[in-house]
């Protein structure tokens, strides 16, 4: 990254390289592999194709009405060939870039999406600029900051594959960074060790997707995600820690599941649950134990999804016209087995393609009904419980004014198309009943370690559609 003035220098030298990285785009390179060149030539190349320098001089590669470049993504023009992708951009007077890898052919130029290092590069970038933008009015504090830089990408990247792109929760000291590990048995993804009080953090967070038509001819359909996070701070080069997660009895099982590389072994049958497959009774239903050597930093030890037999919230959505006017209904249940406790549950009804909402009535039987600022959003607060009969309800009648550019519009929903959708985040609740049990936790280190478990339940693309319309079939075709 560059500093922006009359001279353009380099504020942290290009010279942090991975080695190994550099050999494996050349073997997946082959033939179209371009060598990085100095840093000097890399800064020139770089400036000259931001058009920071020669910008008076049209260079038809460059400066062609052809060659709009519509996102941060460069091909750099350097005397070995033309260095792509380098993934550059300018913030608060710097230029940050860097170079990702590329782990196919390079010709023809694979499409953007498909390349995970670009969005790797981006995380780390944003990470550094998190890092350094609050010294900016600050020379000596930045001048500090840039100068503690290598030492934290160390931590941050050690071997050229981001690891932590959060730099500024890294540690800065000079005396507790190594530039290798000292131990031959330490793990590259444990690139720092910690001292201290043994302590182990555990999230499972589930996110529940559901699509609910309301039709005999249409079946609703919804489906679980789950990851499980970690932190682990636990002294040694590689400790080796064991962490089980339980179902309730006759809990729907966990498939589709997905492990960290810290992973040290598992139980191939608890690989082999998919949800393309009918359930049976053979499916490995646990308890899951992961033993593992854990990451420095927060991680996702696993991913999982699973069919349960019920969404936690059942409801139905009636908008139909009545001369100029909207009739709305909704009706929601919660389900007797859900917990009936939210940090916050509220239903959003929008209104597409159409005016502000010039005149409101309504009923609700439980919670509080608010109208956005741009007037074309129902905000149905229905807050931290369901009342003692599980159902709440809402009717109402809707007209507009004039529509505006500012209001929003929907290719997809026209007319009496339209949906509800619901927000809610249920603390210390899984739908699958996933659970960790504290006392199973093995850590294999000195020390009584301090654990703590938690888990949550959140809603996620959660649409309740208008059954006096025809759903969209993109929207049937989600899961």
């Amino acid at each position: 990254w560059e500093k922006m003035s009359s001279t353009k220098t380099i504020l942290f030298p290009c010279h942090r390289r991975y080695p190994t990285v550099e050999i494996r785009a050349e073997t997946f390179n082959g033939s179209t592999h371009v060598p990085v060149p100095s840093d000097s030539a890399f800064l020139k190349a770089l400036l000259f194709e931001l058009r920071l320098i020669d910008d008076h001089i049209f260079v038809e590669h460059r400066d062609t009405c052809t060659r709009i470049n519509h996102s941060s993504v460069y091909s750099v023009r350097t005397e070995g060939g033309d260095l792509w992708p380098v993934l550059a951009f300018q913030k608060s007077g710097l230029i940050y870039a860097c170079l990702p890898l590329v782990e196919e052919t390079l010709e023809p130029r694979p499409p953007l999406l498909t390349i995970s290092g670009l969005s790797q590069g981006l995380a780390l970038l944003l990470g550094i600029v998190d890092y350094i933008s609050p010294s900016r009015k600050n020379e000596a504090e930045m001048s500090a900051k840039i100068g503690q830089l290598r030492n934290l990408l160390i931590q941050a990247c050690p071997l050229g594959t981001p690891l932590n792109t959060n730099i500024r929760s890294l540690n800065s000291s000079f005396d507790d960074i190594q530039e290798m590990p000292t131990d031959e048995n330490q793990p590259a993804w444990r690139s720092n060790t910690y001292k201290g009080k043994p302590q182990v953090n555990v999230c499972i967070t589930e996110k529940v997707k559901c699509m609910q038509y309301d039709k005999r001819d249409v079946v609703d359909m919804w489906q679980v995600y789950g990851a499980v996070n970690c932190k682990c701070d636990i002294e040694g080069s590689a400790p080796n820690v064991t962490l089980s997660l339980n179902l309730p009895t006759n809990g729907p099982p966990l498939q589709d599941i997905v492990v960290h590389h810290c992973v040290t072994s598992v139980d191939p049958a608890m690989l082999m649950s998919s949800s393309a497959e009918p359930l049976d009774d053979s499916v490995y239903n646990g308890p899951y134990k992961f033993p593992f050597i854990p990451p420095s930093d927060s991680f996702h030890l696993c991913y999982y999804t699973s069919q349960v037999p019920v969404p936690p919230i059942l409801g139905c959505y009636q908008l139909t016209e009545e001369g100029s006017q909207l009739k709305i209904t909704v009706n929601l249940k919660l389900h007797e087995s859900i917990k009936n406790s939210f940090e916050y549950c509220e239903a959003r009804i929008p209104f597409f393609n159409r005016g502000p909402i010039a005149q409101l009535e309504y009923k609700v039987s439980y919670g509080q009904l608010d109208l956005s600022r741009e007037k074309s959003l129902l905000v149905w607060v229905i807050g931290q419980k369901f009342p003692k009969s599980l159902e709440v309800s809402l009717t109402g009648t809707v007209s507009f004014g004039t529509a505006g550019k500012e209001h929003p519009t929907d290719y997809v929903c026209t007319g009496n198309t339209a949906y509800v959708k619901l927000y809610f985040r249920i603390p210390d609740f899984t739908l699958t009943g996933c659970y960790v049990d504290q006392h199973s936790i093995q850590i294999f280190v000195p020390g009584k370690p301090k654990i703590t478990a938690s888990r949550e339940l959140i809603s996620s693309d959660y649409y309740i559609w208008n059954s006096k319309a025809p759903a969209p079939m993109v929207y049937k075709t989600l899961f």
